[in-house]
């Protein structure tokens, strides 16, 4: 199931449009917030994740919706990830876990070393590497 994730900052903005971006990409269920971004406690957001099953999907329509900063958008998807589930970013598609490319960035950001990374896909490290500088 895709699920997904709409915010915006105050309440004088709408998150219509993200929502419509978001069905419109295949969510069936869309979690719209009012919150601010640097706000760590957000209650739609929790909730979305906590119902995130085995190859569901969170959509969000640009990653500054679903994070403030590198670490916490690290911390969101590793706890996506381990639920089993995947994330996709409308705008930023080079954060999307349902691929493989964006596993393979996802595992070298995590710190894995680029020969294993290169070892479990069987190819040369020189060509993850390459990969990874068009990111």
């Amino acid at each position: 199931m895709i699920r997904a994730y709409a915010r915006v900052s105050t309440d004088g903005q709408s998150v219509n449009a993200q929502a419509a971006q978001l069905r419109a990409a295949g969510a069936e269920i869309v979690f719209r917030e009012t919150a601010s971004g640097a706000k760590t406690d957000r209650a739609q957001l929790r909730r979305v994740v906590g119902q995130l099953g085995e190859r569901d999907v969170l959509l969000v329509t640009r990653l500054d919706r679903l994070a403030r900063s590198t670490r916490d958008l690290l911390n969101t998807l590793a706890t996506i990830t381990g639920k089993g589930a995947g994330f996709r970013s409308l705008n930023d598609t080079w954060a999307d876990t349902t691929t493989a490319h964006g596993r393979l960035i996802k595992r070298r950001d995590h710190g894995e070393a680029v020969r294993e990374i290169a070892r479990s896909y069987a190819v040369s490290h020189s060509t993850i590497s390459r990969l990874q500088s068009h990111v």
